[in-house]
């Protein structure tokens, strides 16, 4: 003979199997395991020239596959258009299309000189093995130089340890270096056409390449509309990244 379930062992019986249910749903979400499944980073950059203001940074985590642009090579279109005109837009966009790239940023606004920003990165802590960083921002009083960090490893930096390098700054090697306000989008050149990007590509080599630093009126470039106090020594910017999870 089968044993009885009584009504009251049955509600007892549901009441267990729904707990259990309950319990299960919730584990997804309490699992400690799960929740230390994303690095976090901080990562602050700041301005040190005089009187080149940082164009909105573009920030990038990503592997040794891709990087925002390789010295002696070509810059791509969409280095070019931040290079020339501070728009990192299309730099973005091509870095979120890339599989290489587990996680990108925007700078807010223009970093002046002597000021900061800080901007927050996550990544899946499976990718920390093969993790890089990249950091791209046109110095708008110029015609096309950027302060860039380019491919810095991090695959060893521990939960509340940090890093810091300073930046050098490179030509894009676009745009001629004429210093005009016709040429240059910064404040400097106000009063002038300011232009940004423009699709042809002038300068006397067509490739990226450390900066020389601008010449100035000062030292001579009658032509110039910059003077002494737009010029800088390497580095230009200097960046700290500190990883808080």
């Amino acid at each position: 003979m089968k044993p009885t379930i009584t009504g009251t062992k049955r509600a007892l019986m549901c009441a267990t199997l729904l707990s259990t249910a309950l319990l299960a749903a919730c584990s997804d979400n309490d699992d400690p395991i799960q929740s230390q499944s994303i690095a976090e980073f901080e990562v602050e950059v700041s301005n040190l020239t005089l009187a080149q203001p940082l164009s909105p940074v573009a920030l990038f985590m990503h592997n040794d596959q891709w990087q925002p642009f390789s010295t002696g090579q070509p810059a791509s279109t969409a280095l070019e258009q931040l290079a020339e005109g501070g728009d990192n837009s299309d730099l973005i966009n091509a870095a979120d299309a890339s599989g290489h790239v587990y996680s990108h940023a925007s700078g807010a606004a223009a970093i002046g000189p002597g000021q900061s920003e800080t901007l927050t990165l996550e990544v899946n802590s499976s990718q920390l093995g093969t993790l890089s960083l990249s950091l791209v921002s046109m110095l708008v009083n110029t015609n096309d130089a950027i302060a860039a960090l380019n491919g810095q490893r991090l695959e060893s930096l521990a939960i509340d340890e940090s890093r810091s390098w300073r930046l050098l700054t490179y030509d894009s090697g676009t745009e001629a270096n004429s210093e005009t306000a016709d040429t240059i989008p910064g404040p400097a050149a106000a009063g002038g056409l300011q232009e940004g990007f423009n699709a042809v590509r002038d300068d006397v080599r067509d490739a990226v390449y450390v900066h020389a630093g601008v010449v100035s009126q000062d030292d001579g470039l009658t032509t110039s509309d910059l003077s002494f106090t737009h010029r800088w020594d390497h580095p230009a910017a200097q960046v700290r990244i500190t990883r808080i999870r």
